[in-house]
């Protein structure tokens, strides 16, 4: 992915201060190539206030007096709409549009089109795009903020730029390595002894209980000190509970 190809490109903004919330948005997610097409108030003082550290993108936006100025460089054009069209386009979420994003802008420019707060995109500025992106919502409120739909299209762009690094970091940062088959086997024997021992466990009517427990314990993987802990509190509870001789745990 290279973010330098990918451009956001607002359309008839209304509000000033949804330009400056939008530079900052994509300021957040790393993006910084902002278009504006006829904005209704730019500059403005309350674009400037809501940018607040995203000057940068801010000042650096290319403002033109139509479309096909702000994407005719582009080899792929997304737009956002929020509502079904009478002939069906190519439609996905922002996850899978980000996908798509992702691997076209290593070797194209590409831009994301939003339209304007109180109707979007007309028809004829979506049959200019080769995707329809539509971001998810509640059916009893669909309405999103402008600079929140850029958001949420950045934050997938971002998750997928940074996906390699984040599942790094998630490895490095365990502080014990996972339990083995072998030690998690010894654990379920030395929790089901327990388990009889203390009165829970009815040998002669299990009820599937130790099998409920495997699948508990299998939805999260134990490291080695999360086991020895576990294991030292069933250890203790033997202490206290009278047991018949049996299997001994190792």
């Amino acid at each position: 992915m290279n973010l330098d190809n990918i451009r956001i490109v607002l359309v008839n903004t209304s509000h000033p201060g949804n330009i400056g919330g939008v530079a900052r948005a994509m300021k957040n997610m790393g993006l910084s190539r902002l278009y504006l097409v006829e904005p209704r108030q730019y500059p403005h003082e309350k674009a400037t206030w809501r940018a607040a550290s995203a000057l940068d993108v801010l000042e650096g936006a290319v403002v033109t007096g139509a479309l096909d100025e702000a994407i005719a460089d582009c080899q792929f054009v997304v737009g956002t709409s929020a509502r079904g069209r009478r002939i069906p386009w190519p439609l996905l979420d922002p996850r899978h549009c980000a996908e798509r994003v992702a691997d076209l802008s290593g070797r194209e420019q590409v831009a994301i089109l939003f339209g304007r707060e109180d109707r979007g995109l007309t028809n004829e500025e979506l049959k200019v795009c080769n995707l329809h992106l539509n971001i998810p919502t509640s059916a009893h409120y669909s309405s999103l903020n402008l600079a929140m739909a850029v958001q949420i299209v950045c934050y997938e762009l971002r998750m997928l730029l940074d996906a390699d690094r984040l599942s790094a970091a998630e490895d490095a940062q365990w502080d014990a390595a996972f339990a083995t088959r072998d030690n998690m086997e010894r654990f379920y024997i030395h929790l089901e002894e327990t388990l009889i021992d203390i009165g829970f466990l009815d040998p002669a009517a299990p009820r599937q209980l130790m099998a409920r427990l495997r699948r508990l314990y299998s939805r999260v993987r134990l490291d080695e000190m999360e086991l020895n802990i576990l294991r030292g509190i069933l250890t203790e509870t033997q202490k206290f509970a009278p047991r018949d001789d049996g299997l001994k745990v190792d």
